[in-house]
């Protein structure tokens, strides 16, 4: 999970003309007798390249649109996809979700820039951001949410569209109202409020807890994963980190540090590659403990992610 929040629009080189665009959009509207009250099923919609212009850029001068990237095989998806939809329903208008296969969307994917899935963007008055990559924790995604509806009221003047909820249908009234808590909610939201605090000993522990009775939770091995590695890196000197691992090339131990540095730092395919190449050039225990590592690193990523197949596939190839 890369959890990267609301950039400020303001840095961004076309927001001017954006805002003007958006404004322009709501004033049209306005002259028109003002938008009309959309069913809860326009809250959710599926968006393919041919009606990206008019159900994404253009509906963005009005309301906020969440993009969903997603595909059938990737499990992730199925359990972020329905939490995304009913917070679109629970949030009542002040953002629309666009889901978008990526099997069938190549381009799409391509332009976003796209290199693993489930992946989460909005687009405000045309400009696109980027929210978060993978499994996140519900609070984390709401918060995220906020921001996002803020930026969109205080830079461009969305409120949001209004909802008729009288046109829902029975298949969406079953939708709207708010989920029952999962077993494991308690001690996931614990866990997420002690990673938010830097508490990454709590974490960890309140994973393990949920992870002793569900050993296949898969927020849980996500989130233990996340939680150990930046425990490691709270305590590390990024510059001795550095300077280590340069001059030993393959001490086990300088290469799994700065590992785990790149990672953290966003280089995940340096990572991975630092480790494939220490397990060439190790044997014994000092090989497996790098292969462990990696591994390890695999899970903060997500299995779904295409750098984590090539890396095991590149893996497989020292071991074998």
């Amino acid at each position: 999970m890369s959890m990267s929040g609301v950039v400020d629009l303001a840095a961004v080189k076309a927001a001017g003309e954006a805002k003007v665009k958006a404004e322009q959009a709501r004033a049209e509207s306005a002259r028109q007798g003002g938008p009309a009250a959309v069913p809860p099923s326009s809250l959710v919609i599926d968006v393919d390249e041919a009606g990206f212009e008019n159900d994404v850029l253009q509906r963005s001068a009005e309301v906020p649109v969440v993009i969903d990237f997603w595909a059938e095989w990737c499990e992730p998806c199925k359990q972020l996809g329905p939490l995304l939809e009913r917070l679109a329903h629970e949030y009542n208008g002040r953002f629309v979700l666009a889901k978008v296969d990526v099997d069938a969307n190549q381009m799409l994917m391509q332009q976003f820039g796209i290199q693993g899935i489930p992946a989460v963007f909005a687009v405000v008055a045309g400009q696109a951001l980027p929210l978060f990559q993978g499994a996140a924790p519900e609070s984390q995604i709401r918060e995220t949410l906020d921001q996002l509806i803020q930026v969109g009221e205080e830079r461009f003047g969305l409120t949001g569209i209004a909802v008729d909820r009288d046109a829902a249908g029975p298949e969406v009234a079953a939708q709207a109202p708010e989920a029952p808590a999962g077993p494991y909610d308690a001690l996931l939201e614990a866990a997420a409020q002690a990673l938010d605090a830097n508490d990454f000993a709590g974490a960890v522990q309140a994973y393990k807890n949920v992870l002793s009775d569900d050993p296949a939770n898969s927020e849980a091995k996500l989130g233990l994963a996340q939680a150990e590695l930046l425990g490691r890196v709270q305590e590390m000197d990024p510059n001795q980190v550095r300077k280590d691992a340069a001059e030993n090339p393959g001490d086990a131990d300088a290469q799994i540090a700065a590992a785990d540095l790149d990672l953290v730092g966003g280089h995940v395919e340096d990572a991975f590659g630092r480790l494939v190449e220490t397990v060439r050039r190790n044997f014994g225990d000092d090989r497996d403990r790098v292969r462990v590592r990696l591994l390890e690193l695999f899970e903060v990523i997500g299995p779904d992610d295409p750098r984590v197949g090539a890396a095991r596939t590149a893996l497989a190839r020292v071991l074998f």
